[in-house]
């Protein structure tokens, strides 16, 4: 069964913007802007779907897009880490920072490891895979980055050498028994 996934990094956020970790909020007006310059220009999909933050369902509806929440799209629980910067992570945590960069498995922010966003992202494909169909999934960063090292079969932590830029597309197809890049990194408006 032949099935597209792609997948759309939400506009950016002021937290974003200022190298902060990620906290539930808008995509700023200029991410409304440039998302809904491009809507028209996005294929007809079977479903959509977008993670739970207010980044991506911000994105969905600047795409004109009728979008059902999916959780499994939701950006990592970065605990109490979100909306500090890197330098202050590494300045109050530098231990911790050293932990979450070499071990996937490790979440010493309190919240989600990287392997836990890693596994919610197969189980979604996997999904996926046996249903078939195009699929448009506003999420973030993280879950995407994940998704691309699951797919080539990297180790997860090659997360950390993948950028993955506000708006941009990343696709995937399956003919039901593996999955396969098409494209990363396109960027939207």
């Amino acid at each position: 069964m032949f099935a597209r996934l792609t997948m759309i990094a939400s506009g950016a956020t002021q937290a974003t913007r200022k190298g902060r970790f990620p906290i539930d909020e808008a995509p700023e007006p200029s991410a409304f802007d440039r998302a809904g310059a491009i809507a028209s220009s996005l294929r007809r999909a079977d479903r959509v779907w977008t993670s739970p933050a207010l980044a991506a369902r911000g994105t969905a509806e600047a795409l004109c897009l009728e979008a059902t929440v999916e959780p499994l799209l939701a950006e990592q629980d970065f605990g109490r880490w979100a909306g500090k910067s890197f330098e202050e992570v590494q300045a109050e945590d530098p231990e911790g920072m050293a932990a979450w960069f070499a071990d996937p498995d490790a979440a010493p922010h309190g919240g989600e490891s990287l392997a836990v966003v890693a596994e919610r992202g197969a189980a979604l494909m996997a999904r996926l895979a046996g249903e078939g169909g195009h699929t448009i999934a506003l999420t973030h960063a993280v879950p995407i980055r994940a998704a691309i090292v699951h797919v080539l079969g990297a180790p997860l932590s090659s997360v950390w050498k993948i950028d993955i830029e506000p708006l941009s597309l990343t696709e995937f197809r399956s003919d039901g028994r593996r999955w396969v890049l098409h494209a990363s990194g396109v960027a939207i408006g």
